[in-house]
């Protein structure tokens, strides 16, 4: 059915050839295994009338946890991970009338959905658990009996930061856990990841003190490094579970690339228009359809798009439906029960459903834009061909780099490994945020806290009392702040400068003081859930915002010049081309904003803004006078080239380390103050860096050469948004010269290794 499906779209008088590859993913038989000792009774009892035979990978977990080892399971999308870590936990709780459990879900929507299925179980296995969620949500007055009679509570980073200080209240429940259960551990990295796996250590730390030593069970989409993303993550050691056995059928992937509709000026049809014409054609053959968006706004509007041409075509409008954070949680359940029961045949989402909340099994997905990582594109085709159906997948691409790059080179995508899950346990601002909160919740003991804080304990005590934040006494060091340590540290960035935003006298939301600069400074066009806001006010003694609610058709872009120093070299490599990583000291000037509209500069205003400096971890390398002399020699520009690289490059860092383009920051200099040479400069985006710039840096010349292949085999004559064109240049994209920076990268990979 599939295969006569694409053939048909390629029968239409529309197709422009859009589809420029197919990979052919074929099925796999179920593999089974077999568990070490029988399980007690109420459990096999339950697995018999549900019929349930245990996967190779199922079983193998099972067998490690009830070896008291912690486990992580790294397998894909619907393999059956739930099951294998509930069943020992199930266990657990049978044989130990006052075990408890604790689970560590990313989203409300998951936790609630896995709400019910261990609801289940316990009515189905006869075990008295009361498991319930506690979480912001949770009402006040029924918070003291969970607490103190739930054996499985369900929460979220976030909450769990917050009780912490409040762990007296939970006594029992931490002197009786038995396992801390962490789901799509995959999502916990960058600067988030390295937040939570402080609160993580700090969780064991209080579990210490009550005398209880937990196992962990991770639950994780395939990455690089399972085992030493584990390992950061807790701080503990792990057995690794990565083959699956789970049964899939034949899986058709496409690669389609938008048409252009003005080949002399390179203009491309739009990539949600495409997404919309593909997902209609979808439905109207009746496959089933899960259709991922970059943005709840183009989640709106895909649908509405959609339901028109439905209606159009006399089929109902109302078996297409968004799926979107922001929705209530019974307008979400209600639509995740209509996807699994079939009354819906297409749905457009966020990545809100790309983990694991069961929707069933469905036959096509698309995926509108390439998601930024290997990994979040594999979990999101997961969702079609659960079973042993063949189904379908369409990556439907943007004109950006990235995109473009596999669309060229689908080899490339296919055969790479999945990227690194990346945690940073020495940025020295993570660590202080966390052991102020660490000292508000117990006295730090310097030597016996080391187990729990290996990596800048002393120079954060050190700093904490210099800042007058903690105190020594005769039990350790103890908080003597007067803010509440929980409302100073946040989990999803470093700084603690951040700007509240409000709109007539309401929180809107809160930004980082970067993030402030950027977009609501005065004049700004702030977007939020789709709505556009203008700023009145930024007041950065107060860091406060003030916006407006305003429809308008423009937006808004602030222009920057950025200093780079080098503070202090931590590694210097010269194999024919001088490569250096270090600490770098970097200074934002905001000097400029453009009003756009459609890509074009209907006004530019001054912007009045103090400068912002942050100490960062960056790399940088020298590009020798001899490429400059042959580039200049063909009359190209220098300047131009290695600004060209460095956008390219940027652009093509995701590749290695699981961040976003954003994430990343850089410049580029014919003659550098630090190094009186040309230099191009690559920084991770966040006070203090967070272990992007490192991988990086081993990982220079693949860079290099992945750069190269980008600019070489784009269309373009002078460059292009799909090559070295970058959305976040402060200085408008120029000067760029896309020859230049080809000549560049191929002289830089000549030179090393010499």
């Amino acid at each position: 059915m599939i295969d006569d499906f694409i053939k048909s779209i390629k029968r239409m008088s529309s197709y422009k050839k859009q589809i420029v590859h197919i990979e052919k993913i074929p099925s796999q038989e179920a593999n089974f295994g077999e568990l070490e000792k029988p399980l007690p009774q109420n459990i096999q009892t339950c697995l018999h009338n549900r019929k349930i035979k245990f996967y190779s990978h199922q079983a193998e977990a099972i067998n490690q946890a009830r070896q008291g080892k912690n486990v992580i399971i790294a397998t894909p999308t619907a393999s059956g991970k739930t099951l294998a870590f509930n069943i020992p936990i199930l266990e657990a709780l049978t044989n130990d009338k006052k075990a408890t459990v604790l689970y560590l879900y990313p989203t409300k929507a998951l936790t609630n959905d896995q709400l019910k299925v261990l609801r289940e179980l316990e009515k189905d296995t006869c075990i008295k658990a009361d498991a319930n969620v506690y979480d912001g949500d949770t009402p006040q007055y029924q918070r003291a009996s969970i607490r103190e009679n739930s054996r499985i509570i369900l929460t979220n980073p976030y909450g769990l930061h917050q009780y912490l200080p409040w762990h007296y209240k939970w006594r029992t429940f931490f002197q009786n856990l038995k396992f801390i259960v962490i789901d799509e551990a995959h999502v916990y990295r960058g600067v988030f990841g390295s937040n939570v796996a402080m609160v993580i250590r700090r969780l064991l730390r209080i579990c210490n003190f009550y005398h209880s030593n937990p196992q962990i069970i991770l639950s994780s989409a395939t990455i690089a490094n399972p085992i030493e993303h584990a390992n950061r993550l807790t701080g503990k050691n792990f057995e690794l579970i990565s083959v699956d056995g789970a049964p899939r059928g034949n899986k058709s992937f496409v690669f389609w690339n938008p048409p252009f509709i003005d080949a002399a000026n390179e203009i491309h049809r739009s990539t949600h228009q495409e997404t919309r014409d593909i997902l209609t054609l979808n439905i109207l053959k009746n496959l089933q359809t899960l259709c991922f968006t970059t943005s709840r706004q183009m989640a709106e509007l895909i649908t509405r798009w959609t339901k028109e041409d439905l209606a159009s075509r006399k089929k109902s409008p109302n078996i297409v439906t968004a799926y979107r954070a922001g929705y209530l949680p019974q307008e979400r359940r209600e639509i995740e029960n209509r996807l699994k029961n079939k009354q819906l045949v297409g749905v457009v989402s966020t990545n809100a459903l790309e983990l694991g909340i069961d929707i069933g099994s469905l036959d096509s997905v698309i995926i509108s834009g390439y998601p930024g990582t290997v990994i979040s594109t594999w979990q999101q085709a997961g969702r079609a061909g659960r079973t042993s159906a063949d189904s379908l997948v369409t990556l439907v691409a943007f004109q950006n780099p990235l995109d473009q790059y596999f669309m060229k080179h689908p080899d490339d995508f296919f055969g790479r490994p999945h990227e690194q899950a990346i945690i940073d346990l020495h940025n020295k601002y993570i660590s202080l945020g966390h052991i102020m909160c660490a000292s508000s919740e117990l006295p730090i003991n310097e030597v016996g806290d080391r187990q729990f804080f290996p990596e800048l304990l002393s120079e954060s005590i050190l700093a904490l009392e210099q800042e007058n934040l903690i105190r020594k006494t005769p039990r350790g060091w103890v908080y003597s702040g007067t803010a509440r340590t929980t409302e100073v540290v946040g989990l999803e960035s470093i700084s603690h400068q951040t700007v509240t935003v409000t709109c007539n006298g309401n929180l809107l939301e809160t930004l980082t003081l970067n993030k402030a600069y950027e977009e609501a400074h005065a004049g700004a066009v702030l977007l939020h859930q789709g709505e556009t806001y203008i700023c009145e006010e930024l007041d950065l003694k107060q860091l406060t915002a003030k916006v407006r609610q305003e429809n308008v058709n423009y937006y808004t872009e602030a222009l920057k010049d950025v200093d780079v120093a080098i503070k202090k070299t931590h590694e210097e490599n010269d194999s024919g081309v001088k490569v250096g990583i270090g600490e770098l000291s970097i200074t934002e000037i905001y000097h400029t904003y453009l009003t756009k509209t459609y890509g074009e500069v209907i006004k530019r205003s001054p912007l009045s803004l103090p400068p912002l400096s942050f100490s960062t971890v960056g790399l940088w390398f020298i590009v020798p006078d001899a490429i400059r002399e042959e580039i200049e020699s063909q009359g190209l520009d220098f300047a131009g080239g290695l600004h060209a690289v460095e956008h390219a490059m940027i652009a093509m860092s995701p590749i290695f380390a699981m961040c976003d383009r954003w994430d990343i920051g850089g410049l580029s200099t014919p003659l550098h103050p630090d190094t009186g040479e040309a230099t191009i400069f690559i920084y991770d985006g966040f006070e203090g860096g967070i272990g992007i710039s490192e991988t990086l840096y081993s990982n220079i010349k693949p860079l290099w050469e992945k750069t190269l292949g980008l600019i070489d085999n784009c269309e373009c004559t002078e460059g292009c948004p799909s090559c070295i064109y970058s959305p976040k240049c402060g200085n408008e994209n120029k000067p760029l010269d896309k020859k230049a920076a080809s000549i560049i990268l191929k002289q830089l990979l000549k030179l090393n290794g010499k």
